[in-house]
This record gives C-alpha cells, structure tokens and sequence, in this order.
C-alpha cells in the first residue's frame, strides 16, 4: 500500500495518537490534513502542555487517567508504551487496530530501507550508514529512533532514495516489516524496567529481520553470543573485532572478506566499540558505497552528540560527555576508549538491571568514581564486590554535585567522562537533556 492510499483510507475514522511530544505532532497533523478524528492522548495535564500542542487543533485527552474511557477505531501507541498496556488491551477488545508511526512507515515507504538496533552502539552505527550513502551520492532520510519522525517524510522520497532507520525495541516490538538490509550491533541486559524479562526484549530485536526475504541482508555482530545466534531468512553477514568474521580486523586494519579496506588508525572516533560500529555500517552499506568513501567518511567523521563527546580541555582536563550511557555495556564500551584511568561520574536512573558486570571495569579503567542518582549504591556495591584495585568512591547524591566534585578533584593530564551506566529520568527529561546540562556546567568552571 502505498502512502495515498492509506491516508486516504483513514479518512472519517476515530484515531487516536498516543503521546504528544515532539515526535508525534507531526503525525497528528498529517491526520488532520487527510480528514480523520483526532485524539490527542497525554498524561501530561492540561496547564503544563506547551502552546505547540494546543495550536494542533485535534481533540484532547490528557492528565491523570488520558486513557480512561477513550474510543478510537485506531491507536497509534508511543513507542514507550508496552503492547500490553491493560488500556490498549481494553482498546483492542473493543475492536481498535494498535499500530505505530513506525510500523506505519514501513508499510508505506517508497524507498529502500536500512535499520539498526542494538543494545549499544546503534546511534552511531546508523549515523555512519547514512554519512558513507550520502557521501557516496545517494539521497538519504535518516530517522526514527535517532530522533527525526520519517513518516510525513514519505511522500517526498524517491524509489532510489535510501530510509536509514534506528529502532529500538520498544518500537519493534510490534512491527510485523522489516527493513532490505538490518543490522544487530549487540544485544546485553537493557530496558528490564520496561520489558517483563531479557527474553522478551531480544525477541522484539528479532524483527528486525524475522520478516525479511531471501534476497534481504542481516548483519550481526559474530563477537555478541546472543547476536552470533541469530538466523534469518536472508543473507547473512558478521563482523568481529576478537575473532573471524566476513569483516574483522587483522593486524590494525579492517578486512573485508580478506580485502584490507580501513586502517583501524584512520577512525576519528575513540574507542574500540567504534571499530565494531565501523564494520556493521561497512557490511551494510557493501555494493553501495565504495571503499575509498569509506576511509574518507572514517577520516572525517568526528562522532554524534552524547557519546563520548569531547566537550572542553581546561587547564590540561579533558572533559567528556558519554550520557548517552545509559547501561553498565555501554559505560564499559566508554572507558575501554581510554588508554589511562579516568575520573568517571556515574549513576541515574534505575531501570533494574544487574551492574555486576561494571565492577571489575571501573577498577581496571578508573582513578576516581564519583556518584549520584539512584543507582550509585548499586554501582558501589558492585565495585566494592571486586576486592583489590578498587578507585576512591565518592558519593554526591545528585548529579550537579557529582559533576562539580569531579571536576574539582581533577588535575591537568586527566580525563573526567561523565558516562552513568544508568538512564537520566530520575533527575532529567532525557539522555540528551543530561548532556547539555552537563555541558552547560564544564563550559561554566
């Protein structure tokens, strides 16, 4: 089906758009446009909407119990929302169709599709897909989790365009497409606040590709043991930094089926989670983007906002900011990037996962740990679990104070990363909030 038809199908039915933040207004007002009833769902209260919301000239249903009582013939659900919500189960025994805006894209998307998802490393292995398909000439619509709603995008793409795509699994747990060419960078324990158990959210990673056909292309990471077991219906392609794979890194330079491409030297990022983003994008994007765009984009790529972002040098400190960080892996991921011990400031918001596995990281890469939010006695305890080689713990309480304290205790030489293991709703909005404040407070010592 394509775009027209589908708007146009809608016309004159009840629909319900559930969660009004940026990301959703512009679907709303694509509904608008094509004639259909809008309900505009939130749990925010009526006074605090911002005036973006109220000019979208839908219906409103908002504050304490939004979902009480609503009729809607069908539901667009807000990624963050589980399936199994007990409203949208209700919505759907009344005979409501639950779909997405992503879901949506899919099935009406007239260009050729690339996605990723991941625990870690999905952002940046997205961005690089779409920097070497657009330095190699193609026209690229990059979106969806990274940030930009691709859906009211659709009528504008061509059939030779390309749809680079992040997905997370809360936005692929009820996707029923899958895009020409997936990528699995890593699969580890994150979102358990969220999903029921681990099972559930590597099943919803898995239709990334459960619904590709034979001539699609998987890409996963031979390194990950979860990823590693994978089987799709397609092609299939790995890549390993530690062992073989179809791409893998031999004496410090990428190979690809035994090819040198990259010197491992040439990559601008830090970090060898970095190489690994390198040769997922590079497999994606094979018979599409030549090798010499590949070690240009390499040279020249400085990285995406958030991870492990050089933020300022003052009196010899390097500051960093890595709050996209929001699991014990990508924590590790970041300290691993430096070849001396770091002042690292930790702790956030708990999304109930183990960080047993961070303990024996931080003694092996840190000097001095600050900490605040509700998970510091989580990650404390977890250092202190590691007998010797243990850094100097100081507790902060909030995240300003840990911020502060760090940069005071700091000398020149040093570097202070400020990577959480840990999500940013306990004191902040989003991940992307928690960086700028960080930001906002080194560019003030």
């Amino acid at each position: 089906m394509n775009f027209e038809q589908y708007f146009t199908g809608l016309r004159g039915k009840r629909i319900a758009v559930l969660g009004l933040g940026v990301s959703n207004r512009p679907l709303v007002r694509l509904l608008l446009e094509y004639g259909c009833d809008v309900t505009g769902c939130d749990r925010t209260p009526m006074d605090k909407l911002d005036s973006d919301v109220l000019e979208l000239g839908c219906q409103l249903q908002v504050g304490d119990g939004y979902l009480d009582g609503l009729e809607a013939d069908i539901v667009f659900r807000t990624p963050g929302m589980h399936p199994a919500n007990p409203a949208l189960e209700e919505l759907r025994r009344r005979g409501a169709k639950i779909t997405s805006e992503m879901e949506v894209f899919f099935e009406v998307c007239p260009c050729h599709t690339i996605a990723v998802t991941g625990s870690d490393g999905k952002t940046t292995t997205t961005t690089l897909i779409s920097e070497m398909l657009k330095a190699a000439g193609h026209t690229v619509w990059l979106g969806g989790n990274i940030g930009t709603p691709l859906l009211p995008l659709c009528r504008q793409m061509k059939p030779e365009d390309y749809a680079v795509v992040e997905l997370s699994s809360f936005q692929l747990m009820d996707m029923e497409r899958s895009p020409e060419r997936a990528v699995v960078t890593n699969l580890a324990p994150n979102h358990l606040d969220v999903h029921k158990d681990m099972d559930e959210y590597v099943d919803a990673k898995k239709n990334i590709f459960r619904f590709q056909s034979p001539s699609d292309l998987l890409v996963l990471n031979a390194d990950n043991t979860i990823t590693d077991g994978f089987t799709g219906n397609g092609i299939t392609r790995k890549f390993s930094r530690i062992a073989t794979g179809d791409a893998m890194v031999r004496n410090g330079i990428i190979c690809r089926d035994g090819v040198e491409v990259l010197d491992t030297g040439d990559i601008l990022i830090p970090g060898v989670h970095n190489i690994e983003n390198y040769m997922a994008a590079m497999l994606a994007v094979e018979g599409l983007v030549d090798d010499d765009t590949i070690r240009a984009v390499a040279k020249t790529f400085g990285g995406v906002e958030h991870r492990i972002e050089l933020v300022r040098i003052k009196d010899g400190v390097r500051f960093y900011n890595d709050s996209i960080a929001s699991s014990p892996s990508r924590t590790i991921a970041g300290l691993r990037s430096f070849p001396e011990k770091v002042i690292l400031i930790a702790g956030g918001y708990d999304k109930h996962i183990p960080y047993d596995v961070l303990g024996p990281e931080i003694c092996a890469h840190v000097k001095k740990l600050f900490l605040g939010g509700a998970t510091g006695p989580q990650i404390r305890k977890a250092v202190e679990q590691c007998g010797e080689g243990q850094p100097e713990i100081i507790d902060c309480g909030d995240f300003e104070s840990a911020v502060r304290a760090a940069a005071a205790a700091a000398v020149s030489g040093d570097v202070v990363l400020m990577s959480p293991a840990s999500a940013a709703f306990d004191q902040f909005k989003n991940f992307m909030v928690r960086g700028d404040f960080y930001k906002k407070l080194v560019m003030e010592l």
